[in-house]
This record gives C-alpha cells, structure tokens and sequence, in this order.
C-alpha cells in the first residue's frame, strides 16, 4: 500500500482542545455543529438579525420565544406537537400574541395551519396584491 492510500492526514493543533469542542472522527460525514459548540461565541452587530426555527411541543417553550423576540430576532413556530391539544395550543398562542403585539408592539402572523411567524417591532408585514 503506497503513501496516497493511507487515507487523510490529521494535523494536532494544540491550541485547539478536543474536550472544549467536542472530537472530530476521521471519515465523519455530519457534524451537528448544535452539539459540538452549544455556546458559540458568535459577534452580533445590533443590527443583526437572527432567523430562529423552532418547534414548539408544550406551553413551556414560550419564555424561550419571547426572549428571542424581545433581543429583535425573528422566529418561525412549528406547533404540530400541539395542534392536538386545543386548551394548551389556545393557551400559548394566546400568551404569545399578548407579549408579542400588546407588549412589544410586534407582529404575529399565521403561517398555514401550524407555523407562526413572531416579527419584533423593528419589522412589520404586508399584504402583496
């Protein structure tokens, strides 16, 4: 077996630590970069924005969508989980809503039948005709 088939080099870089980072497996062919760096030290200018998806399964998740609307991000729900559960689904949209438009002055828009779309009040909707 000759030099070219031994497969890739790896390179120790040791200002890099694999325990803050989480291992690189060599011939990996996903890295979920969520898991790897949960807390990226990402720079925001203040006039960044940040397109949030999410998934809501119960009323618990709300505080989280608030905070990302109150910071000035935007966020697009999915509510499939809870469309079942009409009591907890009322109950968190309507929490929602109220922070959202009422607090904030922001704007909350229905996506088909099972996505929101939580605007902040630096940005606004329209009709296009």
């Amino acid at each position: 077996m000759g030099k070219r088939d031994e497969g890739p080099k790896w390179v120790e870089m040791p200002s890099v630590s694999n325990e803050a980072f989480g291992k690189l497996e060599p011939g990996e062919n996903y890295h979920d970069l969520g898991l790897k760096y949960p807390d990226a030290p990402v720079p925001r200018d203040n006039r960044d924005i940040i397109v949030h998806r999410a998934q809501l399964n119960d009323i618990s998740g709300v505080s989280q969508l608030m905070d990302w609307v109150s910071e000035g991000d935007i966020a697009i729900v999915e509510m499939t989980e809870m469309m079942d559960r009409d009591m907890e689904l009322k109950l968190s949209v309507g929490r929602i809503q109220d922070f959202i438009e009422a607090d904030l002055r922001g704007q909350l828009v229905r996506l088909g039948n099972s996505r929101l779309l939580l605007l902040p009040p630096t940005f606004s909707s329209r009709l296009l005709e």
